[in-house]
């Protein structure tokens, strides 16, 4: 008979991280499976954002395709992204500024903005 430990803290630990890796897997598809993208695609147009993004091609900004890749997986992504379409700026897809949107565009639909930008 060979001896092998019970309760091995190495193994406990492995499958906590693969528990919790799996649940922000499934939190991750649920929220973007929530999003309704022929409503997110109306408020973009109404909100006059595809006047500068398309959802596949740069135009003046970068894509809404470009975008969800370059903060795939980046849990901060949502507020930061919020922050510069209210607030505007420059550097981070070149040198052309995005202009403020707050004010222009309520912040709810920011945030619904950025949640269907970023489920492509």
């Amino acid at each position: 008979m060979t001896d092998y430990p019970i309760n091995n803290k190495e193994d406990d630990m492995k499958t906590s991280m693969m528990t919790a890796a799996f649940a922000a897997l499934l939190f991750a598809s649920q929220v973007h499976a929530a999003v309704d993208m022929e409503a997110g695609l109306k408020l973009a147009r109404k909100s006059g954002c595809l006047n500068c993004h398309d959802e596949s091609k740069k135009i003046l900004g970068p894509s809404f395709q470009e975008i969800a890749q370059k903060y795939k997986g980046n849990q901060d992504a949502p507020a930061a992204l919020a922050k510069k379409v209210t607030e505007g700026g420059s550097g981070n897809w070149g040198k052309v500024a995005m202009p403020p949107h707050k004010g222009r565009v309520n912040e709810a639909d920011i945030h619904t903005l950025v949640e269907w930008a970023l489920a492509h």
